[in-house]
């Protein structure tokens, strides 16, 4: 059975609601407040919620964070790979979702930013399996030198997708090209590929992304219209489906947890990225970050539910 082994970064999430970012300088009431685990624990739930088996590989902490993540990681059914650092707690991000339910982030690392290539060296994953690499891991001095040693000794025939993140123009370009050339998908946003290639429309910017990529496909999310699957030289828009937002913090992790379990699970790149669509449509409809369905619940929101026209 395949699995999907996690290389990214589990933090706590601060989520505040705010009617508007404040001014610089000023200040605002938020109307709720929600203390969750965050970052790559996202991802991890939505895979897991459809049944795939997910491992944590990444680096946690000792501390109240730490326990908050690892009770988390429990509960969703996650294997957690690594014990605790001794001397220092998970990460904190804070995230300001504002009226509109577009989110913004600000980030304090913690155990999480040490991972070392020791901690992976007898991670050994089988050919049917998949690894996941967030590009905030490639951020950190530590993680960053743990992955670009440790990557290269993948057997060609693992799936490696490479989520970028809104970092991903800072990411150093020795790592990012690395990435871009053991990259089985490359799944980003539509502003995230616009920053990688210098492109705005979504459609240039995965063919752009597409032929930086050596052996890879790449999937450019597009927000409610659903996204471009540029695979085996073609280029296929997947239409999203109608939703009404309140909350859009945790979709594309949605849509990145559930296409790796669908392609896992079988299904052709397209049939996956159409799953992933429906995900990351119903995370939208609840407030917080993990807000994927469970397979059951997917699946019937397909039955009942049509591609919105584009």
């Amino acid at each position: 059975m395949s699995r999907l082994l996690h290389l990214g970064n589990v933090m706590m999430d601060l989520v505040l609601e705010v009617p508007a970012l404040p001014e610089r300088g000023g200040d605002v009431l938020a109307t709720r407040t929600d203390r969750t685990p965050g970052g790559g624990f996202n991802v991890m739930a939505a895979a897991a919620r459809q049944g795939l088996p997910v491992t944590y590989a990444g680096a946690h902490g000792t501390g109240p964070f730490g326990d908050r993540a690892r009770s988390a990681l429990n509960a969703e059914g996650i294997d957690v790979l690594l014990a605790p650092r001794p001397d220092l707690d998970t990460g904190l991000c804070v995230c300001l979702v504002d009226a509109e339910g577009e989110r913004t982030f600000v980030t304090s690392p913690g155990a999480e930013a040490t991972l070392s290539f020791t901690d992976l060296a007898e991670l050994r994953p089988e050919a049917t399996d998949l690894v996941y690499v967030s590009g905030y891991g490639l951020m950190y001095e530590a993680n960053r030198a743990a992955l670009v040693e440790w990557v290269p000794l993948l057997d060609p025939a693992v799936t490696v997708i490479v989520d970028p993140g809104p970092l991903v123009g800072e990411i150093p370009l020795e790592a990012l090209e690395l990435l871009m050339a053991r990259a089985d998908w490359w799944s980003c946003n539509a502003r995230e590929a616009a920053l990688l290639t210098g492109v705005d429309d979504p459609a240039a910017a995965a063919h752009a992304v597409r032929s930086r990529l050596t052996r890879g496909s790449a999937l450019i999310r597009t927000g409610p219209d659903g996204c471009l699957l540029h695979h085996e030289g073609t280029l296929t828009a997947v239409p999203g489906f109608e939703v009404r937002a309140v909350d859009l913090n945790g979709a594309g992790d949605a849509h990145t947890g559930v296409f790796m379990a669908a392609l896992a699970g079988g299904l052709p790149p397209s049939d996956a990225a159409r799953r992933a669509n429906a995900a990351a449509a119903m995370a939208v409809t609840r407030s917080g970050p993990a807000t994927a369905p469970d397979a059951h619940a997917l699946d019937e929101f397909l039955r009942q539910s049509r591609p919105a026209p584009r």
